[in-house]
């Protein structure tokens, strides 16, 4: 051996040797040190009161805690409150704090603090809470820990709403601020920011005044953005990624590459949308034409390599949502397809559509294409380039899509899920202003029933039957979690509505 190489072994001896006396006496975390590198996506904005997407519930749970949050069956469990209690008829919640609530920036987090962030979720200029929160007339600190949300309406799924984004509760000191807030979160979760480099990564150490701290068994944390999917097998066997979601089709090369591989489900569904204000989909023959277009089977074993399941509706089977009448309404059938189109005034080849896909999954577009071909339609694909503003601009707030290929991530609320796919003013409703009286009385039922009631799961479910009646876009499948990880990361805890960090270790 040479003597560079000797001096490379001893530094790292040595420095093997320092990180065990370091642990040992004392001067690693409650956690022994415990690290892990996650490849995923910054959010679009650290605020909760800016973040833009559902997805960003994943990393700004991170640094923050909201007021209740979903157990692994979807059922809303306490968080910064601890309990929460209506008024006779449904029109006022009071959320019960726990006692000791600090901030990372350690300002305390009590009544007076949520008020402030409600307050600021319904009038902030750039705030994307608004919708949620629109039912809220008025939000009061009756005590140190005891804050009301008084509700125009009677609606008791509040406790849902306030589980993500729109409860994840902000330091109001730091609000003074926001345009900082949004690149350094200020918040009460399971980890502190210490490091942000905007489209890079941010990095995090364990927050131990968090309220469920003693099931964070990590003390340090880097979240990073995912490189190629190509990459990531690669990342994870080398140990520069701990954790990951993984392309379906990566899968079996995961698994070869004696990595972990889990699957659970998740509130991703994907549709082909459709848009009632263009033709040829103002012609109702053509919209019934296309329920019976598409093999949804197909779409499964080939964008998700057979680990996804069919869906009718924007929900997995299993969850409380699911309405299992739905799937039996149609089924796949190009040759009533075709004839439908027939009566409608389109021969074979006569009609020609264009599809509008991300660039990210054309194969998806590709797939709709080649089944729309069966049914005698022709069709041309165009590509939106990246990034969400771009897609939800050119889609969803210009309409200009006669088709197009996409998906949700869900909701905690089912309501908000619903509202956000089918409403008048939906954030992925193509077909907007399109909402049925039917769906929205429908949905106000739901509202007016406690959760614990017997009548609320039959509510529900006619709620989203009457939603994909009413609606010409068509979900086709769901999407589970697919997940990568060092076989060293045990217990993970992968939510349908989110991945969570506590209870996870590294041995």
């Amino acid at each position: 051996m040479s003597k560079k190489s000797r001096r490379i072994v001893g530094a790292v001896v040595l420095g093997v040797i320092v990180g065990l006396v370091a642990t040992a006496c004392g001067g690693g975390s409650s956690s022994d040190g415990a690290e892990v590198k996650w490849a995923f996506n910054l959010p679009t904005s650290w605020d909760p009161v800016t973040s833009r997407t559902g997805n960003d519930i994943n990393t700004i749970s991170l640094a923050y805690a909201s007021l209740t949050r979903l157990d692994a069956e979807g059922n809303v469990e306490p968080s910064l409150a601890e309990s929460w209690k209506y008024n006779a008829d449904g029109t006022a919640v009071t959320f019960t704090l726990r006692d000791g609530l600090t901030f990372s920036d350690g300002t305390t987090l009590d009544a007076p603090a949520v008020k402030a962030f409600f307050d600021r979720g319904k009038t902030q200029d750039d705030s994307f809470l608004r919708d949620q929160l629109a039912g809220v007339t008025e939000t009061t600190a009756d005590s140190a820990t005891d804050v009301t949300l008084h509700l125009a309406d009677a609606d008791y799924q509040i406790p849902y709403l306030v589980a993500g984004r729109t409860g994840a509760i902000a330091s109001p000191t730091a609000a003074a601020d926001p345009q900082k807030l949004s690149v350094w979160p200020v918040g009460a979760g399971p980890f502190r920011i210490t490091d942000f480099v905007a489209e890079d990564h941010a990095y995090f150490e364990k927050n131990p005044n968090y309220w469920d701290a003693e099931n964070i068994h990590i003390d340090h944390f880097e979240l990073s953005v995912a490189p190629d999917p190509a990459t990531l097998v690669a990342g994870v066997q080398s140990g520069s990624i701990d954790f990951a979601t993984l392309p379906a089709l990566q899968s079996k090369e995961a698994e070869a590459a004696g990595l972990d591989v889990t699957v659970k489900p998740s509130l991703a569904a994907n549709d082909v949308s459709i848009n009632l204000n263009k033709a040829p989909f103002d012609n109702p023959k053509v919209v019934e034409a296309f329920r019976y277009a598409f093999d949804r089977q197909a779409f499964v074993d080939v964008i998700t390599n057979g680990l996804g399941s069919t869906t009718s509706q924007p929900f997995p089977e299993g969850y409380l949502a699911f309405n299992p009448e739905i799937e039996k309404l149609w089924n796949y059938d190009p040759d009533k397809a075709s004839r439908l189109l027939t009566e409608a005034g389109f021969g074979p080849g006569q009609l020609s559509i264009e599809i509008t896909a991300q660039s990210a999954a054309t194969n998806r577009a590709e797939l709709v294409q080649s089944q729309l071909k069966k049914i005698g339609v022709e069709s041309t694909i165009k590509v939106v380039p990246p990034g969400s503003s771009t897609w939800q601009s050119e889609v969803y707030i210009a309409k200009n899509p006669q088709l197009a290929t996409d998906g949700t991530i869900g909701r905690e609320s089912p309501v908000q899920n619903l509202l956000a796919v089918y409403g008048p003013e939906g954030i992925m409703n193509l077909s907007g202003p399109h909402a049925s009286p039917e769906f929205t009385a429908a949905l106000d039922a739901v509202r007016r029933t406690p959760l614990e009631d017997p009548e609320y799961k039959p509510r529900l479910w006619q709620a989203v039957k009457v939603g994909v009646e009413q609606s010409p876009t068509n979900y086709i499948f769901s999407n589970p979690w697919i997940i990568v990880s060092n076989p060293d990361l045990k217990n993970l805890n992968i939510l349908p509505s989110q991945v969570r960090w506590e209870g996870v270790t590294v041995s």
